[in-house]
């Protein structure tokens, strides 16, 4: 701000701006509105889906991995290792379906909540 023969001028900055505007929602009470409900809700719909399909395929993981180790490293446990490779395949596979058909049941859930909120936001 300057002062130049009685009259006044402003730089505006508009970086400064949105850094004050941020730190000013982090202290005031939060409003959810539609839009981020909408997102929270489809979100929710993948993520019980995501986290089954996470463990089973974790799981599958490491069987087939010690399956590889036993028949690489410790060759005592060749036969062992294809058994607990086989094993381990068996239980990866079935991770991706397993992904679909849970979020699928959970977006049939919650299929009404979202019609609703996309028409009022419309």
């Amino acid at each position: 701000m300057e002062n130049n023969n009685g009259t006044f001028s402003y730089t505006y900055s508009a970086k400064q701006q949105e850094e004050i505007k941020n730190i000013r929602q982090k202290y005031l009470p939060h409003e959810e509105n539609k839009m981020e409900t909408l997102r929270t809700l489809d979100q929710s719909a993948k993520k019980p889906g995501t986290i089954v399909s996470l463990a089973i395929g974790i799981i599958g993981s490491l069987i087939l991995g010690l399956g590889m180790a036993c028949v690489l490293e410790w060759t005592d446990y060749f036969i062992l290792g294809i058994v607990a490779g086989v094993i381990g395949i068996a239980i990866l596979s079935p991770a991706y379906p397993i992904y679909l058909r849970i979020t699928k049941k959970q977006r049939e859930k919650l299929t009404p909540q979202i019609i609703q909120l996309s028409n009022e936001l419309m």
